[in-house]
């Protein structure tokens, strides 16, 4: 059996400071076309191999920069079969019977301590995201994280803070901000090409409801006390939070307030991380979040400094955010894009009069940054920001109040009940 040999990229780098000239040679002399040198190759860890793992899984090993040496679930199916299908890409492409990168973990701390990753890909439930992407930031490991960013404020400040501290590169799993017809509408809106914007109607699911299933027995080979992680309310195992691979619906902890922000982070996550990029509020937010009537799940308002008005909805049809200014609209969800005037949406723009980070692929953009140590288009900070607004919302429909926001202070300006809700209580092993 073979093994690939896991090259340092670091250690790479500081012996190729004492190389001497001779040795720098074309790629074809050395392996021929698309031959790519192990010191180029990016060691990669994958913490949670769901069912949204498989996507990525799949561009990163498809990016032929990145080498997956290690995979961490609770779930044992699901790491086997998580690492069984990378050894037998790489068993593939290196025209083998059998090829070993990939190793199994259980906790992903262990992963972490391995000395020639990289970075991680952080695929876990929402309440585990800071708690992983924390260590891993003291751990030296650069980072892509699933949105939304966290499970509460204080969660993902605590990200970009340890992410700054460490020098870390961090992408935010927003992917549209890599999409044509996403960065189409940013601009457009950036560039002042419909005028003063006025309103945002992002249509999105709502907020998440109690807890309302009911105990079933623990499959063989989950974690379940690990799964849980560091929530300290106890919740029983129930085949809707965690289901197999082979399961025909998306895990669905995301609606309990346990684990998730419902509708408003899954899809929010997505469409209203596009309204702060048209808006340019990628390091702010808004001022004011103004609730509706009682037991209403859609009709939330938030209000910018500016006096921009953005209105939560929940519609038929697609997804999308819908900006309206004074001189035209630019309505956007995936693979469509339409504006009023028609002839706005195929705006040409040169390099130069662009207002907005351009990124053709999320997964290649973070490698680049890893390369670089630039910031990604989907920075922590961004991510951070983005999460926030969902969240913030969330409390203001729980609370079915109008709230005064500070978003430099990350704060809700004198309403005690309000602030208490940004946070949660951590497991004191976990808490960060």
């Amino acid at each position: 059996m073979d093994k690939i040999k896991n090259v340092n990229r670091r250690d790479f780098l500081k012996a190729g400071a004492v190389l001497t000239s001779f040795m720098i040679v074309p790629r074809r002399v050395l392996g021929g076309p698309g031959f790519l040198a192990p010191s180029d190759l990016i060691s990669l860890g994958f913490i949670g191999c769901g069912k949204q793992s498989g996507g990525l899984r799949k561009n990163f090993l498809e990016s032929n920069q990145t080498q997956i040496i290690g995979a961490c679930d609770v779930y044992q199916n699901k790491r086997e079969v998580f690492t069984n299908e990378v050894n037998k890409w790489y068993a593939s492409k290196n025209k083998k019977e059998t090829y070993t990168s990939c190793t199994q973990y259980e906790d992903f701390q262990e992963l972490l301590a391995h000395k020639d990753l990289d970075a991680v890909v952080i695929v876990l439930p929402d309440h585990w995201h800071a708690a992983a992407a924390v260590r891993a930031a003291e751990a030296g490991k650069d980072i892509y994280c699933e949105k939304p960013l966290s499970l509460t404020i204080p969660e993902g400040r605590a990200m970009v803070n340890a992410t700054r501290k460490h020098k870390r590169v961090f992408q935010t799993g927003s992917m549209q901000r890599s999409w044509k017809e996403f960065r189409q509408a940013a601009q457009l809106v950036q560039s002042g090409a419909i005028g003063e914007v006025k309103q945002v109607i992002v249509n999105v699911g709502g907020p998440p409801k109690p807890w309302d299933l009911q105990p079933e027995t623990t499959p063989q080979g989950l974690n379940w006390d690990l799964w849980m992680g560091p929530n300290t309310v106890d919740r029983p195992f129930n085949n809707q939070l965690a289901p197999p691979l082979d399961a025909k619906f998306w895990p669905q902890w995301r609606a309990y307030t346990e684990f998730g922000g419902g509708g408003m982070t899954d899809w929010g996550a997505h469409m209203f991380d596009i309204a702060q990029w048209g808006l340019g509020m990628d390091e702010s937010g808004p001022v004011q979040v103004i609730a509706p009537g009682a037991g209403q799940t859609q009709g939330l308002k938030y209000v910018y400094e500016n006096g921009v008005e953005m209105i939560h909805k929940t519609m038929e049809g697609k997804q999308h955010c819908h900006f309206i200014g004074t001189e035209g609209e630019v309505w956007v969800a995936r693979g469509e894009l339409r504006t009023t005037p028609g002839s706005l949406k195929d705006k040409p723009f040169a390099a130069d009069e662009y207002k907005v980070y351009v990124s053709e692929n999320h997964y290649g953009d973070f490698l680049g940054a890893i390369k670089s140590r630039k910031n990604p288009i989907c920075d922590v900070e961004v991510g951070h920001r983005t999460a926030s607004v969902c969240t913030i919302g969330n409390i203001a429909y729980q609370l079915q109040q109008t709230l005064t926001w500070d978003p430099a202070k990350e704060q809700f300006t004198g309403n005690k009940e309000a602030n208490k809700l940004l946070k949660r209580p951590m497991k004191k092993e976990w808490k960060v």
